[in-house]
């Protein structure tokens, strides 16, 4: 891994994921957490704000040692308990049903395996337990897709492995969750990079 993937991706994304829309909709997807969680993709830490007071703790997977030191100023403010559980999302060495519910935003788009990681998220959360996510993903546009999959090529290659175009809910609905609420929109700017997938899905 490279000096820009090492040091400078983490925090172009800690930029990119602040911006107002996104933290608008950051606590509306995160609505109704309880308990214990699970955080794929913890990042930076930018959804700890947003934590409703039902959750108990936080159980943050992140690989990016930069990501996790541009998350201490909110690890120290936050009220909630946060522990780090792991590098990889596609390989939890967690119990089975461990976990009450689980968050992920802006993660499923890049991890390689987005089918091992549902699985294990899946794994790792008691019966009826709900994802709740905020993605960006395919959209319906045919000529918005057509572009998404012409531009993944090189949106992997500069942004760590990022897809534009993963049909999210359709991912979850293969990988044991049924989805219950979801929203989509396009975000300000480039329609390729922009179209939301918002909601929640149970562990079936």
């Amino acid at each position: 891994m490279g000096f820009y993937q090492r040091q400078l991706l983490p925090r172009i994304i800690d930029r990119a994921c602040a911006t107002k829309e996104i933290r608008q909709l950051r606590p509306q997807v995160m609505r109704g957490l309880a308990g214990d969680v699970i955080e794929v993709g913890f990042g930076s830490g930018l959804s700890l704000p947003h934590y409703p007071a039902s959750v108990r703790k936080i159980l943050a997977v992140e690989p990016s040692l930069v990501a996790r030191k541009l998350a201490a100023d909110r690890l120290a403010a936050s009220p909630i308990l946060v522990e780090w559980a792991g590098l990889d999302g596609q390989r939890l060495t967690l119990d089975d049903e461990l976990v009450d519910e689980a968050l992920s935003t802006f993660t499923l788009c890049t991890i390689p395996d987005v089918s091992r990681v549902l699985a294990e998220l899946h794994r790792v959360m008691r019966p009826g337990g709900r994802l709740h996510f905020l993605e960006h993903g395919l959209a319906p546009d045919s000529r918005v897709a057509t572009c998404q999959h012409r531009l993944t090529p090189l949106q992997r290659r500069c942004f760590g492995g990022c897809h534009l175009d993963r049909p999210i809910d359709r991912l979850l609905a293969d990988n044991g969750f049924e989805v219950g609420t979801l929203r989509n929109c396009y975000l300000k700017g480039p329609k390729a990079s922009g179209y939301v997938y918002a909601g929640s899905a149970e562990k079936r």
